[in-house]
């Protein structure tokens, strides 16, 4: 009986020491938190899609702890994330572009464009591009595999019959669908975005008419119509100058998308 009341004091005996030993350490060594990382970590958006250049919202935020990371990188929080984190920093405010919104310019899937043949290769959009961009004969619109789609984070992309569509309302603006994309045919635009010409072909009008029904074809009709002279055709591709661009005053009539006879030219608001 005394044998084993002899352990259970010395068990316990140690225990306390271990206890009392770490608890004196662990005052000694504690890192303090900064209460200026904590702030800025706290603002971040929890996207951690890296657009912004580092691993993820906390290697961000420590980067702007240290100064050494500008407050607006990151897209997702836009400029009202920007004017947050340079308040914290006791920063002017930044100049801001705006919220950003990805548009894949592109029109053809499925059922309006032309197949040239059967491809069966990897299926993703990167292994496609070198053979002849895949099974579409227009070599300029989207491939379809979703290269886009397995790099957007927020869930914003999904493809139908054979097209990437991205949802405005999901999109953060990060930018890494652009990346993804071998076709170079997504773009950030700012918001409101007023219209967008839903094409990156600059062949000529009679080879795309032959290969997408809704292709731009330079026909000029859009240059033409529009009041402000924001719209030029390079290439047989109309593009949109968003500097000049007031949507028309965004009235529900956009006298570009109404001219347009390939319905390639888009309105967003």
């Amino acid at each position: 009986m005394n044998d084993i009341l002899i352990a259970v004091i010395s068990v316990t005996s140690i225990g306390l020491i271990c206890a009392t030993l770490l608890s004196v350490v662990s005052k000694i060594m504690a890192v303090k938190a900064d209460p200026l990382l904590e702030q800025l970590t706290e603002c971040m958006p929890g996207a951690n899609c890296g657009a912004c250049g580092y691993s993820g919202c906390n290697a961000y935020a420590a980067a702007l702890a240290q100064g050494e990371a500008g407050a607006d990188k990151c897209p997702p929080g836009g400029n009202d994330l920007a004017a947050k984190l340079s308040d914290i920093l006791g920063l002017g405010a930044p100049e801001g572009a705006g919220a950003k919104v990805a548009v894949v310019h592109c029109m053809g899937n499925h059922d309006t464009k032309r197949d040239k043949m059967e491809y069966t290769g990897i299926s993703t959009c990167r292994a496609a591009k070198p053979l002849y961009n895949g099974q579409s004969a227009c070599t300029f619109g989207c491939i379809g595999y979703g290269d886009c789609l397995g790099a957007c984070p927020s869930g914003a992309i999904c493809i139908e019959k054979g097209l990437a569509r991205i949802d405005p309302r999901k999109c953060t603006g990060c930018g890494l669908c652009v990346k993804a994309c071998p076709c170079s045919i997504i773009s950030m635009e700012s918001e409101p975005l007023p219209v967008a010409v839903m094409c990156a072909s600059t062949e000529k009008g009679a080879a795309m008419k032959d290969k997408c029904t809704v292709g731009c074809i330079g026909c000029m009709k859009c240059v033409k119509a529009c009041p402000r002279e924001a719209i030029t055709v390079t290439d047989f591709l109309a593009s949109i100058d968003y500097t000049k661009c007031d949507g028309c005053e965004f009235s529900e009539y956009k006298k570009c998308v109404e001219s347009c006879p390939k319905s390639c030219i888009v309105s967003f608001v």
